[in-house]
């Protein structure tokens, strides 16, 4: 698919974030709201960066040690981590300011990483196969662990934020399993795909170079 449609799938998805369904909701519930993050951060990220990789937007092409994988990952656990604080998270539902600020980092972040792994051109991507990798196998890791330990937990660490039938527990209980899913799926995912297009390319080295023997 070309960069402009997948440049266009990713804001479509941020639309999908921000504007439907959760100002149906008032304040929404938790699951929702993690549902809105996981959009933004492993659906509309991945897609924007695909979009905007290799093009002439492409700042891991004008500045590659600054888009560096391993390091991108490790801000996005900083501010994944960070805002789910029981503080920080309280923050975000009752400010809007709070909210715009986690949202727009959820996304930099999230875009950061992706275009690290992705972006500066198809010499740059091979030789950090690797550590693009490693980025993407970092961020499932804490990722996972995160929403295991959100789902997991027998405490109720956030409460209702607003009037909703589901427990608040309960509720909790299902955002902690979207992210643990939606991470699994995504960031693993994206590590398979990276190895399997780093063999696939040995492979087809090998080949040539078998034939021209």
């Amino acid at each position: 698919m070309s960069r402009p449609w997948l440049f266009a799938l990713g804001i479509a998805a941020l639309a999908a974030a921000w504007g439907w369904p959760l100002p149906a909701f008032g304040v929404p519930p938790f699951s929702l709201h993690m549902a809105q993050h996981m959009i933004v951060v492993a659906i509309a990220a991945p897609l924007l960066a695909l979009g905007i990789a290799g093009g002439p937007l492409d700042p891991a092409v004008r500045a590659p040690a600054v888009f560096s994988p391993i390091p991108a990952s490790m801000v996005e656990m900083v501010v994944v981590w960070a805002w789910h604080a029981p503080a920080m998270h309280h923050l975000a539902r009752h400010s809007t300011l709070g909210l715009l600020a986690e949202q727009a980092t959820f996304l930099l972040a999230g875009v950061a990483l992706w275009i690290s792994v992705v972006g500066g051109g198809e010499a740059l991507r091979r030789a950090r196969a690797f550590a693009g990798v490693t980025g993407l196998l970092l961020t499932f890791m804490h990722m996972t662990l995160l929403g295991a330990l959100v789902a997991l937990t027998p405490r109720d660490l956030y409460g209702h934020h607003g009037h909703h039938p589901l427990p608040s527990l309960a509720d909790q209980q299902i955002g902690g399993a979207v992210m643990l899913f939606v991470s699994g799926v995504v960031y693993l995912g994206g590590a398979l795909a990276l190895v399997s297009d780093a063999w696939l390319r040995r492979l087809s080295r090998r080949s040539a170079v078998s034939r021209r023997a």
